[in-house]
């Protein structure tokens, strides 16, 4: 089969990705409000199949929301669940009573072929750079008629905040151009869900919409959940402190609403069927 093309955006460091999570795994479950709504919005979803078998794997198992939710609902299923971030599996294994933990790259999973009934992940496969590479491990590690059911978020997200961003460096002329972290766009999650092999492919998109008292606060609350930018391209910040005002003045201007900041979330909710 060929290969699957991607938009071209800046790599995203794996390395980066396991330490911002891992730090703030203590921090998550206080400030992600969308992403506990994307939960409940893929097991809504998963829900309306009426086609759950175990053994189940969860990726990007995180602080356990989802996965404790799932066990709670389906408490018949044998239930593995996994990270690449160490302090998130551990968190995630004291609250996810009766689930296996270990750590796990969605890009190399360690498990025989063939093993699970169903897989899920809520807010993770946007931070893999690999796509097609992933659902194909999805793929190969369940059995044939088994699920795949994952919500991740798509181009659009925080688009506030990139595009002021990339108009305040614009503005302020800086050499380096803008490396706020860019997502995958539905064609492409189409596209490496049909690269892996699976049929029945079901792929929507809905619209979180969370609000800041101000650009800071939503910063703030992104670092808190790991979620910071991971660009393997760029700082490991948003850059100069000018360029940070400028962002911040755009944003407000652009977006501001009754003294208050919307960050918008483009969720991806997709499932597919091994053959």
């Amino acid at each position: 089969m060929a290969r699957v093309s991607c938009m071209t955006r800046p790599k995203i460091d794996g390395g980066r990705v396991r330490q911002h999570f891992s730090c703030h795994a203590t921090d998550y479950d206080r400030y992600a409000v969308v992403q506990k709504r994307v939960v409940d919005g893929l097991l809504d979803r998963l829900r309306a199949t009426d086609q759950v078998a175990g053994p189940v794997l969860e990726v990007g198992v995180g602080t356990g929301v989802l996965g404790q939710k799932f066990a709670d609902q389906y408490p018949h299923l044998p239930l593995v669940i996994s990270d690449i971030a160490h302090g998130m599996t551990r968190h995630a294994a004291r609250i996810v009573h009766g689930a296996m933990p270990l750590d796990a790259d969605a890009q190399s999973l360690p498990f025989r072929s063939k093993m699970f009934g169903l897989m899920v992940s809520s807010s993770m496969y946007q931070w893999v750079n690999d796509l097609p590479r992933a659902f194909a491990e999805s793929a190969r590690v369940l059995k044939p008629g088994g699920r795949l059911a994952v919500a991740l978020f798509g181009e659009q997200t925080l688009y506030e905040l990139r595009d002021s961003h990339r108009q305040a460096v614009a503005e302020c002329g800086c050499s380096r151009g803008s490396h706020v972290q860019g997502f995958p766009t539905l064609g492409e999650v189409c596209a490496a869900l049909q690269f892996a092999g699976f049929v029945d492919i079901r792929v929507e998109m809905a619209d979180e919409i969370e609000y800041h008292a101000d650009v800071p606060a939503l910063l703030r609350s992104l670092k808190k959940i790991g979620a910071q930018n991971a660009s393997s391209a760029g700082p490991s910040g948003l850059a100069s402190r000018r360029v940070m005002q400028r962002m911040m003045d755009i944003y407000r201007e652009r977006h501001g609403l009754g003294g208050r900041v919307p960050a918008t979330y483009q969720v991806i909710y997709g499932m597919g069927v091994v053959r």
